[in-house]
């Protein structure tokens, strides 16, 4: 059951990870317009500048469930990597009931208070005169925080595996 729902989440997280990697596009397109309609054609575009911060935004944080499915963050590892995989797995495991798991769970409650605000005042951007609503956006930030969550109990139950049973993490 469990080995299920930690595949559950890693498929969600490497879906997600894929899907959002497809974001680059569009942002490098939106880029080189701006940089064309401003610098050649002397004629700068409304939409730019929110249209590439969203998408590089979204695209950074939607990513970072996949990124910790990986394992590919960065880590400091001057100490643990001369440690056994198995005080590694201890350390991770007090990592994630220490700082990760508390940090994660008042991002997201915050996050939701942050989206529900802003969409009941229709609160828009103040950066260009295009003012695009931003709780779309901000549910973006909500809904990274909650896969980033799911992908750290993914993470949280290898561990506890490894622990019991010697599996690799």
């Amino acid at each position: 059951m469990m080995a299920s729902f930690v595949k559950f989440i890693d498929g969600l997280s490497g879906w997600t990870g894929k899907w959002v990697a497809w974001f680059i596009i569009p942002n490098v397109l939106a880029l080189v317009y701006e940089v064309i309609a401003r610098y050649i054609l002397n004629s700068p575009t409304i939409w730019s500048y929110e249209v590439t911060y969203f998408l590089y935004g979204s695209h950074f944080l939607l990513g970072a469930a996949y990124v910790l499915s990986v394992d590919a963050h960065i880590r400091i590892d001057i100490f643990t990597s001369h440690l056994s995989p198995r005080t590694r797995a201890v350390i991770d495991l007090v990592g994630y009931l220490l700082l990760f798991f508390p940090v994660v769970i008042a991002l997201v409650y915050a996050g939701g208070q942050y989206v529900m605000q802003s969409f009941e005042m229709g609160e828009k951007s103040g950066l260009s005169p295009w003012r695009p609503y931003l709780y779309p956006y901000k549910a973006v930030i909500t809904i990274s925080f909650i896969l980033l969550f799911l992908q750290g109990i993914a993470c949280f139950i290898r561990n506890i595996n490894f622990l019991a049973r010697g599996e690799k993490p």
